[in-house]
């Protein structure tokens, strides 16, 4: 007979663990599950927050960005960057504690939302290579304060191994941050930190990268623009984008003394006329204490506030890249491009979230002949390089009917061309598939903005194209016409009796005639 455990027994080996145990034993979910993907990973949110660090302090990024192969698997990524700097007193628990920082309780567009990235980037190094984190900073109004930490993951604490002011070499000149850490890596140039770094450099034209390679290459981007972009302001949640659990929670944890303040504090887009309507509806007392109410009072309330006809949230919490912006960091990377078309959409929402699309679509025939357009993917002006055909980006790409464009497009499939496709969604909280940021989830109405920017551009590619189609016919048309010009010259002489060299004078003229109006035709056609 099996012997039995009692539910006492049982009970006994339960016990709690912290977030960073969790994430100890479960690094894929961070996306760190091989280790071509992990070096991406550490350089992506380490320049992720410089550039979030210097754009909230309105300071033009300059970004340095160094990977040095230090072994056969071991990488030491340094990221520095010339933000505002982190103050001593908040190092620690910026880089040694998940689930710590200003943006996990923000609405307002930012490119982490989580506060795990850096955090993780940090466990993983201490679980690869058993190294600390070194870090330096300078703000403002002090020196440069150096500290060497771990995670303890038992507690998700950071642990300070070594701290104090450094001088010479170590110091950092104005202001700003210097991390390091040892990793176990791979290094290749493709669909890895070669490719984010570029594309980086596309979706914030604004920032200067300086960027050492393992292999030795020293590779810069400068600005493209000078001109920072607008910063987004923060906004609270809107009513349909609220759900029962939460909902309850601030009604329980509101500074508020009623309901009808609670509603109209709290709440975007909710005036004094919808929250006395709501509460009219649902039977509740204006002056009625929040705390007060009833779990299944609270639950009609937010169902008859869901079922009103509420404004949308304010847009000034986005700060989308712009047609003209995206456009020069375009051109920044593809000089010798034929053609570059951007569009913005109007803002949209979802689960009354708003958000952004734009699209850029790049027409360079120097791009290898007869295979797929290169999709890049952006969220809050991060790419995106890995999980592509998860995500909603890539799912409208391939549904688009590209041959209306002059594309040769299978469904299901990329386009084939010379062109390179580019996608940006900007949200206040942009609906990722997992804790690794690595794909947008396919909300309806994200795929049909999606669709209609791409219908856009490609609109304006196909025009760009129909038109060269148009002009290497005239060309050839010409070309014929040259080919038999002094026959008919002669032909013509002998008709009419007039000189070979002034019949040949008029073709001169009708040929340079018919040149000038395919050029001022070009120019009127241009995409500019």
């Amino acid at each position: 007979m099996v012997g039995t455990i009692s539910g006492e027994e049982l009970a006994q080996k339960q016990k709690e663990i912290s977030i960073s145990e969790f994430f100890e034993k479960n690094k894929h979910l961070l996306g760190f599950d091989n280790p071509t993907k992990a070096l991406l990973i550490v350089v992506k949110e380490a320049v992720d927050n410089s550039l979030d660090a210097c754009c909230e302090a309105g300071i033009l990024p300059r970004i340095k960005v160094s990977v040095k192969n230090i072994s056969e698997d071991v990488f030491r990524v340094t990221v520095e960057d010339n933000g505002p700097g982190i103050p001593k007193q908040s190092i620690g628990r910026t880089f040694g504690k998940f689930l710590y920082g200003s943006k996990f309780h923000r609405l307002v567009q930012q490119r982490g939302q989580q506060g795990i990235g850096i955090t993780g980037s940090v466990l993983y190094s201490q679980l690869t290579t058993s190294k600390p984190l070194k870090v330096w900073s300078k703000t403002n109004s002090g020196k440069t304060y150096f500290a060497k930490l771990t995670i303890d993951v038992i507690k998700n604490e950071p642990d300070i191994l070594e701290d104090g002011y450094v001088t010479g070499r170590d110091e950092i000149k104005e202001h700003g941050t210097r991390i390091s850490l040892d990793i176990v890596g791979r290094y290749r140039k493709t669909q890895s930190v070669d490719d984010y770094l570029m594309q980086t450099a596309i979706s914030n034209p604004f920032a200067w990268i300086i960027y050492n390679a393992p292999d030795g290459r020293k590779i810069e981007y400068k600005r493209a623009t000078d001109k920072l972009p607008k910063l987004p302001n923060e906004i609270k949640p809107h009513p349909y984008g609220v759900e029962l659990g939460i909902f309850l929670r601030m009604l329980k944890t509101t500074k508020s003394k009623t309901i009808l303040n609670f509603l109209t504090n709290e709440f975007s887009s909710v005036g004094s006329v919808t929250a006395k309507k709501a509460c009219e509806l649902t039977r509740i007392k204006l002056n009625a204490k929040p705390n007060l109410i009833e779990n299944s009072l609270a639950a009609k309330l937010l169902k008859n506030l869901q079922s009103m006809n509420i404004q949308r949230p304010p847009l000034d919490c986005l700060s989308p890249i712009g047609e003209k912006e995206l456009k020069k960091g375009l051109k920044k990377q593809y000089p010798n491009a034929e053609f570059i078309a951007t569009e913005t959409r109007p803002p949209e929402v979802y689960r009354g979230n708003p958000f952004e699309v734009e699209i850029g679509i790049v027409y360079d025939q120097s791009l290898p002949k007869n295979e797929p357009a290169k999709l890049m993917r952006f969220a809050n002006r991060a790419p995106l390089l890995y999980q592509q055909s998860a995500c909603s980006i890539f799912k409208s790409v391939v549904n688009t009917e590209w041959k209306r464009y002059g594309l040769e497009h299978r469904k299901g499939s990329m386009p084939i061309g010379q062109c390179v496709i580019v996608v940006h969604i900007c949200s206040v909280w942009v609906p990722f598939v997992s804790e690794g940021k690595e794909a947008i989830a396919s909300y309806p109405i994200i795929i049909k903005e999606i669709k209609l920017g791409l219908q856009q551009c490609a609109r304006k590619l196909s025009l760009y194209i129909a038109g060269k189609r148009r002009e290497y016919q005239q060309q050839r048309r010409m070309e014929m016409f040259q080919r038999y010009a002094s026959e008919i010259e002669e032909s013509l002489s002998k008709l009419t009796g007039r000189p070979v060299s002034e019949i040949k004078s008029e073709f001169e003229k009708l040929i340079n005639s018919r040149t000038k109006i395919r050029k001022v035709e070009k120019e009127d056609g241009s995409d500019e």
